[in-house]
């Protein structure tokens, strides 16, 4: 069945190539389609263009494809173009005329768009609350380790002292300026554009403020032709906001890769968080931290893919935008996912005591020491050639005491108002 019907049949390999594999992505969207349909249809009997008698039909036949989504059972077959027009049929089966009405006064550009409008939403929201969770998660971990202290580098060369704290932390707040994104993004698809049909509006009186209310909408898109044209806006603005998260996961994972690897050896996991060889049985891979690395740099190509296939398309609808629909919404599994295992593992890392004593940490403190001079009265220039001289003469010994107490230093890591900073 195809809600564009006009009583011929298309070529088989046009329909094979056109659909794709839409039947298979659009299980993602289907109880958001029914959503957007429950609020249709209430709309479409206050306008009285369906009787009250049809409304409960149709909101009955509704409930039950809503419950077969639920427990898994509702399947979008062969002979159906997508998940639009499979709910169409089921509920032409079940209700007779009365279910061919659900589509008066909308499109199916309608009907994809506020779907997806809804999964947009849904899922910014719930990659939010996960992402709340991993910051939680490494502000806690920032408080456990706090006192330890860590070889920060530069250039890859051993620089300064951190810590762990500072590190797991570093990260939390980074975060934030993710969370940031994410709220920008949610209010981006916040806003209702069903009653756009097909991009220029309808004759028929419909109520858009019904819908936008019934369907939990902050706004709606006034415009119907911006309604129409926020498919590919939408997807490029969700793409660089995951890309951005997606990024501060993969530099967090390469630091844990780097940082378990033997010639660094700060951090270890037990044995069932990592893989092993089939031919080194001495080693310990973080295979998990290497494959979210790699999973969050495909991610952030995303946004380039977005922009390569909306870039200078006219207003109006175009087929080009079937083909957003597959890897944002995968893009959105994937991350979920990521941000899942990422809590679990990095919970169960294992700190380990570094000797900073240890000759390759030996101007670790150089920086500190300078500064102790200055202190004592010395300019910084004098300071810094005094210490340089003893470097290169090999006669330099690090003060390791040292405090670091300005704000969101080692010793004064503001764990509390990072925590405070993060967004509603």
């Amino acid at each position: 069945m195809k809600l564009w019907d006009k009583g011929f049949t298309i070529d088989k390999q046009i329909e094979q190539f056109t659909v794709g594999n839409d039947r298979e992505i659009d299980i993602h969207i289907a109880k958001y389609d029914v959503m957007a349909s429950k609020a249709h249809a209430k709309m479409l009997q206050k306008i009285g263009i369906i009787t009250v008698d049809e409304l409960v039909e149709l909101l009955g036949g509704l409930k039950v494809l809503e419950d077969q989504i639920e427990n898994g059972t509702f399947v979008i077959d062969a002979q159906f173009e997508d998940v639009h027009s499979k709910i169409e049929f089921e509920l032409t089966k079940q209700l007779g005329e009365v279910g061919k009405k659900i589509h008066t006064a909308r499109s199916r550009n309608d009907q994809v768009l506020v779907a997806l409008h809804l999964y947009f939403k849904d899922n910014l929201l719930d990659v939010k609350a996960k992402t709340k969770t991993l910051f939680e998660t490494l502000l806690q971990l920032a408080d456990t380790h706090k006192e330890k202290l860590l070889p920060g580098y530069t250039h890859l060369q051993v620089a300064m002292p951190s810590s762990f704290g500072l590190w797991f932390s570093a990260y939390a707040e980074l975060l934030i300026d993710d969370v940031y994104l994410l709220n920008a993004a949610i209010k981006t698809v916040d806003q209702n554009p069903l009653g756009s049909a097909a991009g220029y509006g309808s004759s028929f009186p419909i109520d858009r403020d019904i819908t936008t209310q019934e369907m939990g909408f902050e706004t709606l898109k006034y415009n119907v032709v911006a309604a129409q044209m926020s498919r590919g806006k939408s997807e490029r603005t969700i793409a660089a906001t995951l890309g951005s998260l997606a990024n501060t996961m993969s530099r967090f994972a390469m630091d844990v890769c780097l940082y378990m690897s033997q010639n660094f050896g700060f951090i270890t996991f037990p044995d069932e968080l990592t893989t092993g060889s089939s031919i080194m049985p001495h080693k310990k891979n973080p295979d998990v931290f290497e494959l979210i690395r790699g999973k969050c740099n495909k991610i952030q190509a995303l946004q380039t893919e977005m922009i390569l296939i909306t870039n200078n398309l006219p207003s109006g609808y175009h087929r080009d935008f079937q083909l957003l629909k597959e890897n944002t919404i995968a893009a959105f599994e994937e991350l979920k996912t990521i941000l899942d295992i990422f809590n679990y593992a990095i919970q169960q890392i294992v700190v380990k005591d570094i000797d900073l004593n240890d000759d390759k940490y030996k101007y670790l403190f150089t920086v500190d020491n300078i500064n102790n001079l200055v202190v004592d009265g010395m300019s910084f220039r004098e300071a810094y050639q005094k210490i340089g001289g003893q470097v290169q003469a090999g006669t330099y010994k690090p003060d390791m005491s040292k405090e670091h107490s300005h704000i969101g230093s080692i010793h004064n890591l503001c764990l509390e108002d990072i925590r405070a900073k993060f967004p509603e």
